[in-house]
């Protein structure tokens, strides 16, 4: 169960594409193909990890108070899918992996 009150990161298994709405998720343990929305979420998922709590990541990322709820529910969809997930709590040691970034595929040549 999401619980903004603890840490979180994106999924090592999940990259993120930038697109002009936000992002494209692609999850590579799932297959599974998810939409960020706003840039703004696209902040938020890409920065989870270097906060303490989620409550801290909205302040950090500019989300107005009067926004917080949605972006909660938003993020709480991504963890029930698996895009983000709980991390250690600060002072715990845990292997780390990086997500990765989705690159355009070059185009072939005629």
């Amino acid at each position: 169960m999401f619980d903004p009150c603890r840490p979180y990161r994106c999924s090592p298994r999940v990259a993120l594409r930038p697109e002009p709405f936000g992002a494209l998720a692609y999850d590579f343990g799932t297959r599974r193909l998810s939409f960020l929305k706003t840039p703004e979420l696209v902040r938020v998922v890409r920065t989870l990890e270097s906060h303490d709590d989620v409550h801290s990541t909205l302040a950090d990322a500019g989300v107005p108070e009067d926004r917080h709820r949605a972006y909660l529910a938003a993020l709480a969809g991504l963890a029930e899918a698996g895009t983000i997930e709980p991390r250690a709590e600060a002072g715990t040691i845990e292997p780390r992996a990086e997500a990765g970034t989705i690159e355009p595929r070059a185009e072939a040549g005629p």
